[in-house]
């Protein structure tokens, strides 16, 4: 039986799960596959059979850093019982990021999430930079939300462009970039970030989002996404070593993110690779 990763997931804590989803859904007008909690994340992993999720907590203001980051451990410290890893969560306006980046890397999490639009703050800021140089101190990986958004259209603050200033101002950061390595930017992320060295996950990037059901979306071409064409290149472009496979389930269904990623003219190599390979050896999962 294959062996998969979902290197891209969120949930919430029970008592606000029902409220931040329905906030989400509201602002993108996409439909959620879960109810956001982890039980139904732990469901979605058993009816498509994943092997292990990785949860990607955001921190929208400086005060939610820490507590977020204490539920994120006690989550990943059930990890090898629930198959589910969380990263930690930092902003850039938290006051100490290195003391809280060495708490968390000490309690054992692989890496962080930042998300540029959500916090309003552009990735080349020096705010974003510090995190990055304590991050590649640590060893920690970065994943980011990269491009737009579907929740705050025209929102510019992880182009393509600005990762790449970013890069050249740390180095050498462990830095994986979200949904094909900028969401709706992908004409100008192959030519400007293949040469970086930075990862590039698989989510909410191909065919074509799922209306939330309001009649905001009018026509097909507003709720498409990347062709199979395009996807594949994107992936020639990086090589299947520096691809993840993600969902960003609850907003992808996981169990036809897989059917549609296996239908892609890929070798069984590649498949491996970006399935399962890549993301163990990042997460240190042996098998």
């Amino acid at each position: 039986m294959m062996k998969i990763i979902d290197f891209h997931t969120h949930t919430f804590p029970d008592v606000i799960a029902a409220a931040a989803i329905a906030k989400l859904q509201a602002a993108s007008h996409t439909r959620p596959f879960t109810d956001g909690t982890v039980r139904g994340l732990q469901k979605s992993m058993a009816e498509a059979g994943i092997t292990a999720s990785v949860v990607l907590p955001v921190a929208t203001h400086p005060r939610q850093v820490v507590h977020v980051n204490d539920a994120s451990i006690c989550m990943n410290e059930a990890s090898r019982e629930t198959g589910i890893y969380s990263f930690g969560c930092m902003h850039p306006d938290f006051p100490d990021c290195q003391a809280e980046l060495r708490r968390i890397a000490a309690a054992g999490l692989r890496g962080i999430k930042l998300h540029p639009v959500y916090q309003g703050v552009d990735f080349d800021d020096p705010r974003f930079l510090r995190i990055l140089d304590a991050a590649a101190s640590l060893d920690l990986l970065v994943l980011i939300h990269a491009g737009l958004d579907v929740g705050l259209p025209g929102a510019m603050h992880a182009t393509p462009r600005k990762v790449k200033i970013a890069l050249r101002s740390v180095g050498s950061v462990r830095l994986i970039l979200a949904h094909m390595g900028g969401w709706r930017c992908w004409d100008e992320v192959g030519e400007t970030l293949a040469d970086t060295g930075a990862l590039i996950d698989t989510s909410f990037s191909l065919g074509a989002m799922t209306p939330g059901g309001d009649g905001y979306y009018q026509s097909p071409s507003e709720l498409a996404l990347l062709e199979e064409k395009q996807f594949i290149s994107l992936i020639r472009v990086f090589g299947s070593r520096r691809v993840l496979f993600g969902t960003d389930c609850p907003w992808g269904d996981q169990r036809t993110e897989i059917k549609k990623f296996l239908a892609l003219p890929l070798t069984e190599e590649e498949q491996q690779a970006i399935l399962w390979e890549n993301g163990s050896k990042l997460l240190g999962i042996s098998g």
